[in-house]
C-alpha cells in the first residue's frame, strides 16, 4: 500500500478490498512516525537534492508526513484485512512501532531497504520471532550478511531476501535477476523481488529466476500521491498475479520428450509418402516419394536410404511408404 492511500483510511480499505479481487496473498503496510525517521529541519541535508528524484526539493519530512499512515488507522485495517481473508503485515522503521505492531498481532515483518544499517531495529524485530522480509536495495553482499548473523543470532529461519532497486521509478536493466540464483544457493532461503519498475515484465522475469515473493506498489486508479508513478492499478495486478502464477507453473523439472498433452500432435510430424503412383518393381526416386505430413509412414532419416531401391508392389499416390513395401 505504501503512501497510495493518499492520507485517507477508506482508501487504505479499498486498496485492501481491490488487491483481493486480484487475487494477491498480502497487502503490506508501513508503520513508523516522519519524527522517528528523520528532523523537521530546512538545512540542506534534510532536503532532496537529486534533480532526477520525484520528490526533488523537498524535505525529507514533508514527504514523510504525506505518506504517513497514522497509528489510529491500523487496528481498522488490520481487521479488516482479515475480515478479507487476506494477510495484512507492516514495515515498521523504529523500534516502537514493532511494540506497537505486535499488540496487533503482526504475522511478518518487512524489513525496508533504507534500514538494512539499522541494525537495533532488527534486532528487534527478530525478537519477535516472526517470519521476516529483507529488502536489498543499495545492499552490498557483506551488508546482507551481516543483517542474516543476526538472523541467526536469534535463530530466525522462516525469512525471504528480496532483490530491490532503491530508485523511483527504477529502471529494468538495474536489476540483475541473476543474483536472485546467488542469494538463493549463498543463504539457502525464499528470494524474490521488491520491484519499483513501472511495468511487470520484470516481476514476472524473477520468477524463472526462483523468485517466489513478489512485491509491488498498488494504487487506486482515480489516485495520485507520492508513489502513483511505480504503482499499477487493478487490472494490471490482476495481470501480475495470473502471469507469475503462470509463470511458475511453467518452470517444472529437467524434462525431455513429448508431455501428455503433446502425444496427441506426434501424428503431424513428417514421414515418407508416394507424392505419385508406384508401380511393383519401379525405383524410388525424388519424384515419386515426399517427406510430409503425418507421420504414419517411414521416419524421413530412411528418405535417402531408400532412393533408388525397387518396391514389391504397387504404391498409390498419397499412400505410406513402409519397410515391407521396399526391396531392402
Amino acid at each position: 500500500m505504501s503512501a497510495n492511500h493518499c492520507g485517507s483510511i477508506s482508501n487504505a480499505l479499498k486498496l485492501i478490498d481491490e488487491a483481493k479481487k486480484c487475487g494477491v496473498d498480502a497487502i503490506k503496510i508501513q508503520t513508523y512516525h516522519p519524527s522517528e525517521l528523520t528532523l523537521d529541519s530546512i538545512k540542506k541535508d534534510f532536503v532532496i537534492t537529486d534533480k532526477k528524484s520525484l520528490w526533488k526539493k523537498r524535505r525529507l519530512y514533508d514527504i514523510y508526513s504525506e505518506g504517513y499512515l497514522p497509528k489510529e488507522w491500523h487496528k481498522k485495517i488490520f481487521s479488516y484485512a482479515r475480515k478479507k481473508k487476506i494477510i495484512c503485515f507492516s514495515t515498521p522503521f523504529d523500534e516502537s512501532s514493532v511494540d506497537f505492531l505486535e499488540k496487533l498481532k503482526c504475522p511478518i515483518y518487512k524489513i525496508a531497504s533504507f534500514e538494512v544499517n539499522h541494525h537495533p531495529l532488527i534486532e528487534r524485530i527478530c525478537k519477535t520471532k516472526k517470519p521476516v522480509i529483507l529488502s536489498t536495495g543499495m545492499a552490498t553482499l557483506d551488508e546482507i550478511q551481516e543483517v542474516i548473523k543476526i538472523f541467526k543470532k536469534y535463530k530466525i529461519s522462516n525469512y525471504a531476501i528480496l532483490k530491490c532497486v532503491s530508485h523511483y521509478p527504477a529502471n529494468s536493466k538495474d536489476y540483475n535477476l541473476k543474483s536472485l540464483i546467488d542469494l538463493s544457493k549463498r543463504f539457502n532461503c525464499a528470494v524474490g523481488l521488491s520491484d519499483h519498475t513501472v511495468g511487470i515484465g520484470v516481476a514476472i522475469a524473477s520468477i524463472a529466476l526462483g523468485g517466489m515473493v513478489i512485491e509491488k506498489h498498488f494504487k487506486l486508479e482515480s489516485k495520485k500521491g507520492l508513489d502513483s508513478k511505480f504503482s499499477i492499478s487493478k487490472n494490471s495486478m490482476s495481470q501480475l498475479v495470473n502471469e507469475c502464477h503462470e509463470a511458475f507453473q511453467s518452470i517444472g523439472i529437467v524434462k525431455f520428450g513429448p508431455s501428455s498433452n503433446e502425444i496427441p500432435y506426434l501424428k503431424f510430424r513428417r514421414s515418407i509418402y508416394a507424392s505419385a503412383s508406384i508401380r511393383k518393381g519401379e525405383i524410388l526416386s525424388e519424384e515419386n516419394i515426399k517427406v510430409v505430413r503425418p507421420s504414419y509412414g517411414l521416419h524421413p532419416k530412411f528418405f535417402t536410404h531408400i532412393l533408388g531401391k525397387k518396391v514389391k508392389k504397387n504404391i498409390k499416390f498419397a499412400e505410406r511408404i513402409t519397410r515391407k513395401k521396399i526391396k531392402l
